[in-house]
């Protein structure tokens, strides 16, 4: 054997699959958080609140961290309040983007953001400059007319920036007026 073992295997791939899984566990303790902070924490009377709950419970998320959310969310859990922020952007090519972000740190998510917007060509827009381009629909913003497909290249780069901007711990969705998207 050259030095493998089936432990060290093992721990690579636990490790990743403990990594995304704890990114799907916060998601949803933010969404639940926030439910239960906008109309209180009983799930009977709160039907944003249970559909949060029921979506987690899909997910295999912890009843132990369902239930510190909801108090979280109630103010029982100390620490800072979660809020929905929605930044804008183009991407190369023009391309519209609205960013929809759940944080407890504006300061820190716009500072993330900042940073993966300047230095993949993006620019940074007016929440008012973007948004008519969308139309509300439920929670989605579906796009009022799509972009003009680019060439090749700067359709790859824009599937690569979407990529990043969905890496960041604080963005839960990202919509744009591109068809790839």
């Amino acid at each position: 054997m050259s030095g493998h073992s089936k432990w060290a295997n093992i721990r690579v791939k636990k490790t990743a699959q403990d990594a995304a899984r704890g990114k799907v566990f916060t998601k949803h303790a933010k969404l639940i958080e926030i439910a239960a902070r906008a109309q209180g924490g009983d799930p009977n009377n709160n039907h944003a609140l249970r559909n949060a709950i029921e979506n987690a419970r899909a997910e295999n998320v912890p009843n132990a961290n369902i239930e510190r959310a909801i108090k979280k969310g109630m103010g029982e859990g100390g620490g800072s309040q979660m809020e929905e922020v929605l930044y804008a952007c183009y991407l190369p090519g023009s391309v519209a983007c609205l960013i929809e972000c759940l944080t407890d740190n504006r300061n820190r998510t716009i500072a993330n953001l900042r940073g993966i917007i300047e230095k993949n060509g993006g620019k940074w827009a007016n929440v008012g400059s973007v948004a008519f381009l969308f139309e509300r629909v439920g929670t989605k913003y579906l796009p009022k007319q799509c972009s003009a497909i680019p060439d090749e290249a700067t359709t790859k780069k824009i599937a690569d920036f979407i990529e990043l901007l969905r890496e960041d711990e604080d963005v839960s969705e990202v919509f744009t007026n591109f068809p790839i998207a």
